[in-house]
Formats: structure tokens, sequence, C-alpha cells
């Protein structure tokens, strides 16, 4: 007796082996949007000065130009003067690599977060793929247990006629 069970692959599988875990460098695979040329060169330097800004000796760069202006906000003696080079000046400056760097150490473990998640599913996906040929091979069993029964059967039903 043949199994009437037909395997058919979920098309998410083949995608997924195509485009790998969906990381920052791979997002534009997995998103499946065609970019321009100009796009793409508006991302690349973008993301180049995002990471070249993005770094603690960047935020030390900029303290120490901010500090080039503070004994001229302090010689103006005006508090306005003093608070406006604390929040315009000095916070801008050195907050906003501050920022990047831990955006981009999160953005790391959201990656490795990514990457251990596919290698999970992968690792699932095979194991589902395996429990299906051990399936295939129970129904095979199975099979030919029923179409053992089914001849012990007619015999049976031959034996009581005669």
């Amino acid at each position: 007796m043949a199994s009437k069970y037909e395997y058919k692959e979920n098309p998410h599988v083949r995608l997924r082996k195509e485009h790998g875990p969906a990381t920052r460098e791979n997002t534009h695979k997995i998103r499946g949007v065609q970019e321009s040329g100009l796009q793409r060169f508006n991302n690349k330097l973008g993301v180049g000065i995002t990471n070249r800004v993005g770094t603690m000796w960047a935020a030390y760069l900029f303290a120490a130009l901010a500090l080039v202006s503070l004994p001229g906000a302090i010689q103006s003696g005006n508090t306005v003067t003093i608070v406006a080079w604390v929040a315009q000046t000095f916070l801008q400056l050195v907050l906003l690599p501050i920022i990047i760097v831990g955006q981009n150490v999160q953005a790391k473990a959201a990656d490795a977060r990514a990457i251990a998640t596919y290698n999970d599913a992968d690792a699932i996906l095979h194991d589902a793929k395996e429990i299906q040929s051990h399936l295939d091979e129970q129904d095979t069993a199975i099979g030919d247990l029923l179409d053992k029964v089914a001849a012990l059967e007619a015999k049976l039903l031959k034996a009581e006629k005669n």
C-alpha cells in the first residue's frame, strides 16, 4: 500500500537559503527592493560616514574641538552663552558619536541574535526533514503490514468458504 501523503516544500525554504539570516549587511536582499545606483551610493556614503563618526575616537575628537570654544563662552560671563555652549556645542558634538557607538553595539547584538535564530531554524528544518523521512519509512512499513493483513484475511475467507 503506497503512502497517500505527498511532501510539498514551503517556498520560504528556498528564499531562506538564498538570503541567509537577516543582518544589517543583507537586509537589502531580504526586502527584495531594487535600489538605483544613486540610492546604493547614498546608502554606502551614509553608512561610511556613520561608521567613521560612530566611534569613541570621534567623540574624543569632537570633545577636544568643543573645548576650543569653552574659554570664549566662559569669558563672556553670560549664563545663556555658557548654557548654549554646553547644549549646542558640547552635548551635540560629543553625544552624537557616543549614541552611534551604542546603536552599533546594539545592531551587532541584533545581528548575532538573527544569526542564532537562523541557525536554530535551520536545525529545526533539518530535523523536520529527518522526521518526514522517518514517517515515509513508517508509512511504507505500515503499508506492507496492511498488505500482509489483507492477504491473511483473504486466505482466511478462502479457507472459511472451503
